[in-house]
């Protein structure tokens, strides 16, 4: 069972949850999303020097648990029907939900108009329009990442080797040593600064695979202002996810 223990850093009470555990060899610290603060430590480090290690880490646990009280409560789940609001490319968009012969996704005043196969039953239409409505959303974030990603790479000075649209669960992009470019459909929802803002992250890899100081430099030249993209991305993305 874990240990409860809490300190004082300032007018601030950090509280966090201490596991101990035979095989752990280093300690380490981390913040959970819902603002727990949790450290796993070996058994032979005392309490003392793991109270003293926490009070090291305050400002970086502080700031982490004030940003995951920025971050709004996931979206209720949804039900895929009529009035029920999407986005893409940053707008909001209402679904209108009809019966037809053919079926199809299209943006038409404001509406996204979903028509749905007469013989698709009732049980069955949520799991049947979100499938509709992921291969349109696919479909365009093909055709527009693929043009975002040629114009950046021309300012940026590297091309991928190619360009792949996936479904990571947790990612908005990922680019791996051969140059393969990874990006997460869903993100074609967002306003185009934060399409940018991923693409051009994922193409400084291309030079620099980690996030070191000279990774940030390079971005910040091609972007000046990437930490306020990143944070609106930050603060937005989980309503991004159905």
């Amino acid at each position: 069972m874990p240990i409860l223990h809490e300190l004082l850093w300032g007018n601030t009470t950090i509280r966090y949850a201490l596991h101990r555990s035979e095989r752990k060899k280093t300690l380490s610290l981390r913040v959970e999303p819902d603002g727990s603060v949790v450290v796993l430590a070996p058994e032979t480090v005392p309490e003392l020097r793991i109270a003293a290690i926490v009070r090291k880490k305050a400002s970086w646990i502080v700031e982490r648990l004030r940003r995951v009280g920025d971050v709004p409560p996931a979206p209720t789940p949804r039900n895929y029907v009529s009035g029920e609001s999407f986005q893409y490319l940053g707008r909001q968009y209402r679904l209108k939900v009809q019966r037809g012969e053919t079926e199809g996704v299209r943006l038409s005043a404001g509406f996204l108009i979903i028509t749905v196969s007469r013989t698709v039953t009732a049980a069955e239409r949520p799991d049947h329009i979100r499938s509709l409505l992921i291969d349109w959303y696919r479909h365009h974030a093909t055709e527009r990442l693929s043009i975002k990603v040629s114009e950046l790479s021309g300012r940026i000075g590297v091309t991928p080797k190619t360009v792949l649209i996936r479904e990571p669960k947790q990612r908005w992009g990922s680019c791996d040593a051969s140059g393969a470019l990874r990006l997460n459909w869903r993100i074609i929802q967002a306003p185009p600064t934060l399409i940018d803002y991923v693409i051009a992250h994922e193409l400084i890899h291309i030079q620099h695979p980690n996030h070191s100081p000279t990774f940030w430099a390079n971005l910040g030249r091609v972007m000046p202002d990437y930490e306020q993209r990143r944070e609106t991305l930050r603060k937005i993305g989980a309503g991004l996810v159905w």
